[in-house]
């Protein structure tokens, strides 16, 4: 087995949602040229509604006018998926990993995010599984993650969103993929959870997955801190 690759985290809290797309293009463009490590970004986005590439007409059924009432913006987007929504309580994850030259199997990706998620969801006593078929994390209860991916030159973008204390009434400005009903984590566990909390178990459990090394940033610009995590 070679050397174990490196993950850098960047926690980055509230980033709207066409800053994080040029966040996630400078990373990729960086991964692609070796100037950095595979990237983790984590974030929160405000209320959005972004139309994967499988969006059909009429998935959003909320008007503009409603939409622009409750301060949700709309992005079309070239991950894969339909219409969803990402929200204030929801961690976003953005991996940026260069599957080549080990790893370039899209289908083994993309369960090894479900299956990140669903360790992370063990941790907090949560019973998460995968449904055949199907892209995302599950439960008794409905839909906690959904997952939307874009690869290019064997470099992915996008990525996981995972419903937290989300106020899952924002779902119902869409079709959701499959119909199938969301949850939460508060909904599951009856109690808020600290975000934080949350992205430090998918931290830990991303590494784990990928079997990588991790390099771990909070806050952005001068308030920025690195550590490095064995």
């Amino acid at each position: 087995m070679g050397e174990r690759r490196t993950l850098r985290v960047e926690q980055l809290g509230r980033v709207e949602y066409g800053a994080a797309l040029d966040i996630q293009k400078a990373c990729e463009r960086a991964v692609l040229a070796g100037q950095q490590p595979d990237t983790l970004l984590l974030l929160e986005h405000p209320h959005v509604l972004t139309m994967g590439r499988r969006s059909a007409a009429g998935a959003i059924i909320a008007a503009e006018e409603f939409l622009a009432a409750r301060g949700v913006s709309v992005f079309e987007t070239n991950r894969g998926g339909k219409v969803t929504y990402h929200g204030l309580g929801q961690v976003v994850g953005y991996p940026i990993i260069n599957l080549s030259p080990d790893r370039k199997d899209v289908h083994r990706f993309v369960r090894d995010l479900e299956e990140v998620l669903i360790r992370a969801m063990t941790d907090f006593g949560i019973d998460a599984f995968r449904i055949p078929g199907l892209t995302g994390v599950h439960t008794t209860r409905g839909k906690v993650a959904a997952i939307g991916v874009h690869i290019a030159r064997w470099v992915t973008t996008h990525g996981f969103a995972l419903n937290v204390n989300t106020d899952l009434t924002y779902f119902d400005l869409i079709v959701a993929c499959e119909g199938e009903p969301v949850t939460s984590m508060k909904e599951l566990l009856g109690r808020e959870i600290d975000l934080t909390e949350v992205e430090d178990r998918i931290i830990e459990r991303f590494a784990e997955v990928f079997e990588m090394e991790l390099e771990v940033s909070t806050g952005s610009g001068s308030d920025r801190v690195m550590r490095l995590v064995s």
